[in-house]
């Protein structure tokens, strides 16, 4: 048990600056993870807080209000803004919600649909700008602020270039969950950042003519940190940088990668709630218990074959080009070739909706669902024999960590936090099978290995699950890895003279 905060003389005061956390808004495991890293940590005796805009859905009832307007100022526009606070559940996380209803009024946190809203640059700058005003106007001030993703990285250059006298230094903190996302917007503009021209070049704004939030928070942070280590290497090549590859380069000396968590609280196949009958390594054979019920409430019939399941957004980055590309991708030959049945759960680009569905029509041993369930996604994870993941990248992820400990063999690509986490199989051991490139070919070679396990070896794919089911990825462990990231941001804050 954590000792009480006031006796850890190592806890530290953080303030998170996020454009989601659940339960309050989610499009995505940004939401996901903030929210468990913010618990950990005040788990472990340190004073977190959170800062976000207050969403229409975010209801104010629930909420307590700061009495007085909340002024800030971009440039030369001052905003009355008001100001909520409430809680993370079962945690003394506060969080606060920066509420302007012209701004955050409004269904969608980043778009509506598949469009981004048109005054994306003065919303996020206006949370940014919020950020170190919060302290001098709550008696509240940090020592280290994390700033998660474009959304909020304007945080370290406007904490460090333009912070309200009666703030206090703090550790600027730059979170990347994907880098694919970078918050780019045309240079013409720069006044909606509250920014003079004067001030571009030294902002860390421009980028290739256009203006870039994320390039501004990698520049000005004391430490910038992403969801994995493979990851971390990853970025800082053309392939994987988006563009921003030889910035990171240049700041490598403050860049490192560590590795989400899982609640195992909630992805537990020993106690999962959704699940008629829970089982554990010993016991992984009751998977079958699960299988035959997917099978029934989908309508696949009944086989003596492998079941594949995908729990995915359904775009690019997620491999699903490669994998169900009308005329290109793999799952045609999977499914026609290989015995197997195959379960996919997700939504996205309409173009791969329509087709996957399409697919499903043409194929009995193929049912899509286009949308998203939680007590779907729990039983799809316990059902299935594999887990199929062709991402042309991805950060960390988190549905190969939850097919490990539900006895899931993961079948991923050899890229970011996948191959952090998954253990290629050998003689000696291992707990997944890899996807040697992302391309049609390897996907449908890889998944020829996965039935030829199943099928042919199924003692070793038996232990294979076992071995897969031990595997931990504890936000505990998480929690003390940026520990050490707060500590080396002080530091670092510290020698610049700055702190």
């Amino acid at each position: 048990m954590a000792l009480p905060k006031k006796n850890r003389k190592t806890a530290y005061r953080i303030l998170m600056v996020t454009p989601e956390a659940v339960p309050f808004a989610k499009s995505g495991g940004l939401a996901d993870v903030v929210s468990a890293l913010a618990q950990e940590l005040d788990r472990a005796g340190h004073d977190v807080r959170l800062l976000m805009p207050r969403y229409y859905a975010v209801r104010r009832d629930r909420l307590y209000r700061h009495p007085a307007p909340f002024e800030i100022t971009v440039g030369s526009r001052v905003y009355s803004t008001g100001l909520y606070e409430g809680r993370l559940p079962e945690s003394e996380v506060v969080v606060y919600f920066l509420d302007y209803e012209e701004f955050y009024g409004r269904e969608g946190i980043y778009g509506s649909g598949h469009t981004a809203f048109a005054d994306n640059l003065e919303r996020f700058a206006l949370l940014s700008y919020a950020a170190p005003r919060l302290g001098p106007r709550l008696g509240w001030e940090p020592q280290v602020v994390q700033s998660h993703d474009w959304p909020s990285a304007m945080t370290p250059m406007l904490w460090k270039r333009h912070c309200p006298e009666d703030a206090s230094p703090a550790a600027q903190v730059l979170t990347i969950h994907n880098i694919g996302h970078q918050g780019t917007f045309a240079v013409q503009q720069l006044p909606e950042t509250g920014l003079r021209w004067s001030s571009l070049a030294d902002s860390g704004l421009l980028h290739h003519d256009e203006l870039n939030l994320l390039r501004a928070g990698i520049t000005h942070a004391d430490m910038v940190t992403t969801v994995s280590p493979t990851y971390a290497a990853e970025i800082k090549t053309p392939t994987y940088g988006f563009s921003l590859d030889e910035v990171l380069t240049a700041e490598s000396g403050k860049l490192t990668g560590i590795l989400n968590g899982v609640d195992y609280t909630l992805w537990n196949p020993e106690r999962d709630h959704y699940l008629e009958v829970n089982y554990t390594a010993e016991t992984v054979s009751l998977k079958q218990r699960s299988k035959t019920a997917l099978r029934e409430e989908l309508g696949l019939p009944a086989a003596d074959v492998p079941l594949v399941g995908m729990v995915t957004r359904l775009v690019q980055q997620k491999g699903l080009e490669e994998l169900a590309a009308p005329g290109y991708g793999a799952l045609p030959s999977i499914l026609g070739e290989l015995p197997l049945q195959m379960v996919i759960l997700g939504t996205g680009d309409p173009r791969y909706e329509y087709y996957l569905q399409q697919l499903s029509h043409r194929f009995a041993n193929l049912k899509v669902v286009i949308g998203f369930s939680d007590r779907l996604a729990h039983l799809i994870e316990a059902a299935s024999d594999f887990f199929l993941m062709p991402s042309r990248y991805e950060p960390c992820g988190l549905n190969q960590l939850y097919s490990l400990r539900y006895g899931t063999i993961p079948v991923v690509t050899r890229t970011g936090g996948l191959a952090d986490t998954v253990k290629e199989l050998s003689p000696e051991g291992g707990t997944g099978i890899f996807i040697e490139h992302s391309c049609p070919f390897a996907i449908t070679e890889a998944m020829r290995k996965a039935v030829s396990l199943w099928s042919r070896e199924r003692n070793r794919f038996t232990a294979v699950q076992r071995a897969a089911m031990k595997e931990r990825f504890t936000w505990e462990a998480a929690a003390r890895a940026w520990v050490n990231v707060y500590a080396r941001a002080i530091k670092r804050l510290a020698s610049s003279g700055s702190g």
